[in-house]
């Protein structure tokens, strides 16, 4: 059975996004580009699609124009091991990109992450209520995720 693809609508700058992204997660890859072809909606030679993979997760992205917009109502989560890792990739998509609350922010091309602890359901529903609600708390005031910060809050 064939995995399920997400598709991202671009005005344009889909290889631009695409080389981003591969750039900034491991085990990631440019699997292949197409151009618009004669009598196509675009320009003919420019890119149409970028076929792309980020640690095993297959992507494709189109240059389809003004047609769509990418909203926060879909996002990708990036579960982080290490507050570094945290810190990296919020780098990366803050510039240029809009950060939100709880670990989400929109990058310079509109794909929406969240960039979490991998560990955050631990905290936000371990077997400790009091410490379950002091996490979830400590993660509503926060714009970029803090591990330290959460650990701490959960250990009361």
């Amino acid at each position: 059975m064939s995995r399920i693809t997400p598709f991202f609508w671009f005005e344009s700058g889909a290889l631009d996004a695409a080389e981003f992204y591969v750039g900034l997660f491991e085990d990631s890859r440019i699997a292949g580009v197409s151009r618009y072809a004669p009598d196509t909606p675009g320009e003919e030679g420019t890119v149409m699609t970028v076929d792309f993979v980020l640690r095993g997760q297959s992507f494709v992205a189109l240059n389809g124009g003004p047609v769509y917009e990418l909203t926060p109502a879909v996002s990708f989560m990036v579960p982080c091991e290490t507050q570094d890792d945290i810190d990296r990739f919020w780098t990366a998509f803050e510039d240029g990109g809009t950060p939100s609350q709880c670990g989400w922010i929109t990058d310079r091309f509109g794909v929406t992450w969240q960039v979490v602890p991998a560990h955050l359901s631990d905290w936000i529903g371990g077997p400790d209520e009091a410490g379950r609600n002091r996490a979830m708390q400590a993660m509503l005031g926060m714009v970029k995720m803090d591990i330290p910060a959460l650990e701490r809050a959960y250990a009361g």
